[in-house]
């Protein structure tokens, strides 16, 4: 019958009592300490974190821009153009895109065009209004992209800057009298408003009842366009 916990020559730890480990003082009491390197080290993971979650929250507000407008539901509410209806002559028929809705980006349409039944060719304007929610939009605002563009029967539109309107504002150059795309920057809103006017051919059989449509000619069409989407800026405007 064995008197003490001894196996081998080897003597094990009485029932209750923890061996120690090498590296701390044999007598002294552990009390669930963990060891200072441990300590040390988790302190060293927390701070990181935080200082690198705080860097990342500094740095999403910087590159965050400033959204002083709103983009609604049915865009034509807003998007009225009086100015390009009077030069185009009834821009009756509308149809409205609510977009998209998005952490990222906000962004809503309304397309404007008049009747072929009462004039020849058909005018139509639309209006987008993009919200930039996490990325400022003018670092690639004014690059020259197709994208951004209008494409007109005689070839493509370069940009022309534009003063006047908003932080910064470009305009297609002149191609054609009948047609412009205007972008206007403010902050993280993007505003671009197309005009475009199709005209009858003449191998088309003009209906001596209808009107021809209006030829106002490029100045007067940007013009206009300039006046509506300052409008519509200050429709959709945050008080």
């Amino acid at each position: 019958m064995i008197g003490e916990p001894e196996l081998d020559g080897e003597r094990r730890p009485a029932a209750g009592r923890a061996e120690a480990p090498q590296d701390v003082v044999v007598g002294e009491p552990l009390r669930g300490r963990a060891r200072p390197w441990q300590w040390v080290a988790a302190a060293v993971v927390v701070t990181s974190a935080l200082w690198a979650g705080g860097l990342y929250a500094f740095g999403e507000r910087l590159a965050a821009p400033e959204i002083r407008y709103r983009v609604t539901e049915n865009l034509c509410d807003q998007f009225t153009a009086p100015a390009l209806d009077g030069e185009l002559g009834g821009l009756t028929k509308t149809e409205p895109r609510a977009g998209g809705r998005h952490p990222a980006l906000e962004w809503a349409s309304c397309d404007r065009k008049n009747d072929r039944a009462v004039s020849l060719g058909t005018a139509h304007t639309s209006a987008t209004v993009e919200l930039h929610r996490k990325t400022d939009p003018a670092v690639e605002f004014a690059l020259d992209v197709p994208g951004n563009r209008v494409f007109f029967a005689g070839g493509d539109g370069r940009w022309e800057p534009l003063p006047g309107i908003g932080e910064q504002a470009m305009v297609t150059n002149p191609v054609t009298d009948d047609s412009l795309r205007l972008r206007v920057r403010d902050g993280g809103a993007v505003f671009t408003v197309d005009v475009m006017i199709y005209r009858a051919t003449g191998g088309d059989d003009p209906d001596p009842t209808l009107a021809p449509l209006p030829h106002p000619g490029r100045e007067a069409l940007l013009a206009a366009a300039v006046e509506d989407t300052r409008a519509l800026m200050a429709a959709l405007r945050r008080s």
